[in-house]
């Protein structure tokens, strides 16, 4: 009996650690890698404020990014977020990636409608959020290395000509 009364009592526990937002109001800023020469794959970083009109502190979030699913860290501050993902540098496209992020309930439903092949775009997130992405530096057309050769090359044939050209 004991034991039937401690599992309930932790599923309370459980259940009620994390609040449900309503009306969410956020305020995000965004970085995602621009030098491919340094690094090998393209990382986005999404950090968010968020403020629930209910006055929900401890919200639950997951991120959404193409279909893969990410865990959001609360920061040490109340209401401050962070998710983070990277991809080979190849399949990180220009232009505008959408995040969606899910509370605990809308993320269940959406980690159901996955493993049962429905349709998940019938899941509304709790909100979205935009990230713009200019695509990464693959470095120069040309080495510096292979820049200096061809032209230690040009003057080296300009001097023999022109000492051939002397001596005769």
């Amino acid at each position: 009996m004991r034991r039937i009364i401690a599992a309930v009592m932790v599923l309370c526990l459980t259940l009620c650690a994390a609040d449900t937002c309503t009306e969410p109001v956020i305020s995000t800023s965004s970085y995602t890698t621009a030098d491919a020469v340094i690094s090998s794959e393209t990382v986005f970083i999404v950090e968010l404020s968020l403020a629930c009109g209910n006055g929900a502190q401890s919200v639950a979030l997951y991120a959404d990014v193409n279909g893969k699913q990410f865990p959001v860290t609360r920061g040490q501050d109340v209401g401050k977020y962070q998710v983070s993902w990277s991809v080979p540098h190849n399949q990180a496209s220009s232009g505008t990636h959408q995040v969606k992020f899910f509370d605990e309930e809308a993320y269940s439903t959406l980690r159901k409608a996955q493993r049962n092949n429905e349709d998940v775009e019938a899941i509304k997130p709790l909100f979205s959020v935009n990230v713009e992405h200019r695509g990464a530096w693959n470095g120069p057309w040309v080495s510096s290395e292979i820049l200096a050769a061809v032209i230690g090359i040009v003057l080296y044939y300009f001097a023999y000509s022109t000492k051939s050209s002397i001596q005769a």
